[in-house]
């Protein structure tokens, strides 16, 4: 029941300077009560002043939205009903779909193996001759092969300290001309090194700090392949240092001396 006319009729007494809770508490327990009171109501009656028209509007837009989702609702259930028919549709069609690429996956099998059949007949036809060649070469690398492993095992176990030159002399002008002798067959064209290690263990040896010349690889060799522990002449610390890498794995001891 407070409306303007009211509020304006106490500003007055608001402006009073004993209008004051103070001042009411001295009076009176109840005095000071209804001053709080009236000032409470005057400032309810302003706030309440903007929220009533909210509250109206809030009611209508509340209104709104009710008939908003209702009809939110009607087509949510539309669009539910043609998504599970589009639904049923797109299984049908991804089966289709499966069951194209599974057909042209295998018609692409199939020519991959009727153009791999044809390339290996094409193939075959021009590997009789190899084969031939290389059945021969086989047989003549088991004659040899004696010989070959009498260089290699003696290469492991005399050549180890010598320089280069004087290998050579061992290998080439002296044990090659005993096998000659003795007529025991061998390769003109031994390579140790290929013979007995491989490239890529080469190349670790190489990322080990083991020198890439034929000399240290093969002091790798016998150092790696002799059945005798091996004893480094290393003035440069090189054989050292990659006997040190190679092993570190192994918890090798190194004892300074």
């Amino acid at each position: 029941t407070i409306n303007d006319e009211t509020v304006e009729l106490v500003q007055p007494y608001f402006e009073m300077e004993d209008y004051t809770l103070e001042n009411g508490k001295k009076v009176c327990g109840n005095v000071a009560g209804l001053l709080s009171w009236t000032k409470a109501m005057v400032v309810f009656y302003g706030v309440n002043r903007e929220v009533l028209p909210l509250k109206a509007n809030l009611a209508k837009q509340e209104g709104r939205l009710k008939v908003a989702n209702a009809e939110k609702d009607k087509a949510q259930a539309e669009l539910d009903e043609k998504q599970a028919e589009l639904d049923k549709v797109q299984a049908k069609f991804d089966a289709a779909m499966k069951e194209k690429m599974d057909l042209e996956d295998d018609a692409e099998t199939c020519k991959r193996k009727m153009q791999a059949a044809s390339a290996l007949i094409d193939g075959l036809s021009g590997e009789k001759v190899r084969w031939t060649q290389q059945s021969k070469e086989f047989k003549s690398q088991i004659k040899r092969l004696v010989g070959d492993i009498l260089l290699c095992t003696g290469f492991l176990s005399y050549c180890g300290p010598f320089n280069q030159d004087f290998r050579n002399l061992l290998l080439k002008d002296l044990w090659e001309t005993e096998l000659r002798e003795h007529k025991i067959p061998f390769s003109d064209d031994l390579n140790l090194i290929s013979m007995l290690v491989d490239q890529p263990t080469i190349s670790e040896w190489n990322l080990q700090g083991l020198p890439g010349d034929h000399l240290s690889i093969q002091n790798g060799i016998i150092v790696t392949k002799a059945s005798r522990y091996p004893l480094l002449v290393d003035p440069q610390t090189q054989g050292k240092a990659w006997v040190i890498n190679k092993e570190q794995d192994n918890e090798l001891q190194v004892n300074s001396v």
